[in-house]
């Protein structure tokens, strides 16, 4: 019997071409990622098509800019921060909203966030800055303002606790602590902010 010295190649069966929303999820995941990774100003519209496995004239018919990509890519990836369960104690309540806020800062859309903020110069961080006050800062406010009455209510913090220094002070203080000091904000180091720095603050006065 002859056996012929040519085999047949392997057939290949081309990936589906993806479109439309698919394609737009795809290339938006991998901005996040190469926020994440190499940061504002290392992010190219290059990068970001060979992480989405596309050519960059799909991604710049979609987005003219970086800034433009980017800023949808935050929109649809940002981490909702929706509710705070009640736990019945404010220290519990606050508790729960620094880890819900401390999840959503290492988040992957957290980190592209935060290189945003670090990196760009004032001018292009004008472009962000309705999207940081609207996707991360109000809700993060009104959450507190939320955990914040229900302690005026139940009589453990001062009436007079209610006001915009007292809801910007968490947030600000994790804002620092994680850009000028590094810190992670494990749940030890949240709990001791709490203890430390925001009960006493919202404390009625022992007279």
């Amino acid at each position: 019997m002859v056996t012929s010295r040519w085999t047949a190649a392997p057939v290949r069966t081309a990936s589906p071409r993806r479109r439309g929303a698919v394609l737009e999820r795809a290339i938006l995941d991998a901005a996040l990622e190469q926020l994440g990774t190499v940061g504002w100003n290392g992010l190219t519209m290059e990068g970001v098509a060979a992480g989405a496995q596309t050519g960059k004239a799909a991604v710049y018919r979609r987005w003219p800019s970086k800034e433009d990509l980017v800023a949808d890519a935050l929109r649809a990836g940002l981490p909702s921060l929706d509710a705070v369960p009640d736990l019945g104690g404010v220290r519990e309540d606050l508790v729960a909203l620094c880890r819900a806020a401390r999840d959503a800062m290492f988040s992957r859309p957290g980190f592209a966030l935060r290189s945003i903020i670090h990196e760009c110069d004032a001018l292009q961080a004008e472009r962000f800055q309705g999207l940081i006050l609207d996707g991360v800062v109000k809700p993060a406010v009104e959450l507190l303002h939320e955990v914040i009455s229900r302690g005026i209510a139940r009589g453990e913090v001062r009436p007079e606790a209610a006001n915009g220094y007292v809801f910007d002070a968490m947030p600000a203080m994790m804002m620092y602590r994680s850009k000028v000091c590094g810190s992670e904000w494990h749940d030890r180091d949240l709990e001791e902010m709490i203890d430390q720095f925001m009960l006493p603050l919202l404390r009625p006065d022992a007279s």
